[in-house]
């Protein structure tokens, strides 16, 4: 409880950080909309000219999407450092979080928000708006793939990130990881053979981000929440386990370095 009151209290502080110019908040929010929907279109052309792409049709990629995008920009805006948490153990920023009484990754990986990504977010409502016949039910279920997708998203980063403790700089790599879970996310998992299934299960776990969840709003099956949740679990796990193994051999920046 006393974490939760305390995240809470960063997510105020960034939400009225990035509020403070409202008009580059608008901007940002409006431009990553029309971002997604150019990204996406590439899909609506496709499906127009292909209906069915073994068992998957243009309704179905609008979930996945939708799915993917709301993860996305949920973990942007509540734990935007998890894109450049490498960089803040290579820069010695970790100091600053060192020095509280707080835990340091939940403090470090909450202490931005991305403004851009309520874009996303909000595009992702959207996309599965258009995805077929509303329902209660749906829009529940919709709700808890973006939550367990946005962990496995989230670990999924802090993971990559983390080995900037062992590496030293690993920003090429992380953003290459990032491009690769996005764009490997959206493609409906029948189209890869059982190899490739088994890099999109766990070496880049984009099947647990974008497919298998949108499979799950699909059928309403408690297989496969079962599945998002054990993927969740066990990424979260190894994400929090690499991170305090590798902050034993972290070396301060030696610093005085004040966070905003």
């Amino acid at each position: 409880m006393n974490h939760l009151k305390f995240l809470l209290a960063i997510w105020k502080a960034n939400l009225q950080s990035v509020m403070e110019y409202r008009v580059s908040f608008l901007t940002q929010v409006v431009g990553m909309m029309l971002n997604n929907f150019i990204y996406f279109a590439i899909w609506i052309v496709f499906f127009d000219r292909f209906k069915d792409v073994r068992g998957w049709g243009i309704n179905d990629m609008y979930v996945t999407f939708g799915v993917l995008a709301s993860a996305f920009g949920l973990v942007s805006l509540l734990f935007g450092n998890a894109f450049t948490l490498g960089d803040i153990i290579n820069n010695g920023r970790l100091d600053y979080y060192l020095s509280l009484p707080r835990p340091v990754l939940l403090h470090a990986v909450s202490s931005r928000m991305i403004s851009s990504g309520m874009g996303d977010f909000t595009y992702g409502f959207l996309s599965y708006a258009v995805s077929g016949p509303f329902t209660w039910d749906g829009l529940l279920r919709f709700v808890l793939a973006i939550l367990l997708a946005a962990v496995v998203f989230a670990a999924f980063l802090i993971l990559v990130n983390s080995l900037a403790f062992w590496m030293g700089i690993v920003s090429s790599f992380a953003n290459l990881m990032l491009n690769a879970m996005i764009t490997f996310g959206i493609y409906p998992i029948t189209l890869f053979d059982n190899y490739a299934k088994l890099i999109l299960f766990t070496v880049i776990p984009a099947a647990l981000m974008g497919a298998v969840p949108a499979e799950y709003i699909r059928s309403a099956s408690w297989q496969i929440l079962a599945q998002l949740l054990l993927g969740a679990a066990i990424l979260l796990g190894l994400a929090v386990t690499v991170f305090r193994s590798g902050l034993k051999r972290y070396e301060s920046g030696s610093a005085i370095q004040v966070e905003v």
